[in-house]
């Protein structure tokens, strides 16, 4: 049988300091009873501290994960990190993880699809195991959205989080691993969901600064729209390719984004929300994270074998699905 890539570690990382819902009241006009009703989200955590970044959380699950599958550094050879908020523009956060890691000399860069940015980043990391290029591939999804957040702005900051998860791809020959991908993008949503300056086309200065262009911009009700419909449909799709209905899936992983979208998507793929794994409650939407971190909580509950739809839309718009059966 060919060589399929399978997941054949996870490991989750978020910082300490939790933001309820609670003290967001006190920061916002918003409630506990409004965020929790549109959103499912409770509580989720951030990063605090001079000069951390991105990358410091994403090397804390990397670490994990090399430690978990007794992997030693020198024997990883290729990382890929998602990320919507790199540490810098330039280097890759990729390159710094490495480097927090002791992982040396190897190709290592970063995949930009905002929250399908994990999905995008699986798909490319398994075409490398496929091939045969390479036996060890580590994919990381990381974001500090604290970073990018107005939290002044009550319709963006109850939703975003902190967090990164880690996967390792390995070559497997039982007929686990992913069997299929799909990943697809739209620029037309970009002012939809957006972060305006910051880069080449409006860099950094005291007027985008005024006009607070470094945050986070979402137009709530299209992304919704947008969410629903393109993450269901993809589910669906790459069931009906497989030949799979809502009883062959053991587990659909969901990107955290909305607890309304997430409960969409499963109707529309016919599983009950005992199959859907949530933590949306305990760590927001954390961007390029939620997946993996999804895969971390509820490893324990998973058997080898068992089917997985993975889905996932993003700003920009960007939205994909992954079918696999699990390896471990």
């Amino acid at each position: 049988m060919n060589n399929k890539a399978a997941i054949t570690g996870v490991f989750g990382y978020v910082p300490d300091y939790i933001l309820t819902n609670a003290e967001l009241e006190k920061m916002v006009d918003t409630s506990d009873e409004w965020i929790t009703s549109r959103t499912g989200i409770k509580e989720r955590h951030i990063l605090k501290g001079e000069g951390l970044g991105t990358s410091h959380m994403a090397a804390k699950a990397v670490e994990g994960l090399l430690a978990k599958t007794g992997t030693a550094p020198k024997d990883v050879e290729l990382l890929i990190c998602a990320t919507t908020t790199p540490d810098y523009v330039f280097p890759s956060t990729a390159n710094l993880i490495c480097d927090m890691t002791g992982i040396r000399a190897i190709g290592s860069f970063d995949i930009q699809a905002a929250c399908s940015g994990f999905l995008y980043a699986l798909t490319i990391g398994s075409q490398f195991i496929e091939t045969g290029k390479y036996k060890k591939v580590v994919v990381v999804g990381a974001d500090k959205m604290s970073a990018i957040v107005d939290y002044t702005d009550r319709t963006t900051c109850v939703l975003f989080g902190d967090g990164a998860g880690a996967v390792l791809l390995e070559p497997n020959t039982e007929g686990n691993g992913i069997y299929d991908s799909i990943i697809r993008s739209d620029g037309s949503g970009q002012n939809h969901l957006v972060q305006k300056a910051g880069g080449s086309r409006y860099p950094p200065s005291h007027e985008t600064i005024d006009k607070r262009w470094h945050y986070v911009y979402q137009d709530g009700p299209s992304v919704f729209k947008f969410a629903v419909k393109n993450m269901a449909d993809v589910s669906a799709e790459i069931m009906e390719r497989n030949h799979l209905t809502g009883n062959d899936i053991a587990w659909l992983v969901p990107h955290q984004a909305n607890k309304r979208i997430i409960e969409a998507t499963a109707n529309r793929m016919g599983l009950g929300m005992d199959r859907v794994m949530l933590n949306i409650h305990k760590y927001g939407n954390t961007t390029a994270a939620t997946i993996p971190l999804c895969l971390f909580d509820y490893e324990s509950q998973l058997k080898k074998g068992d089917n997985l739809i993975l889905a996932a839309f993003g700003g920009g718009f960007t939205w994909g699905a992954a079918y696999l059966k699990w390896a471990i």
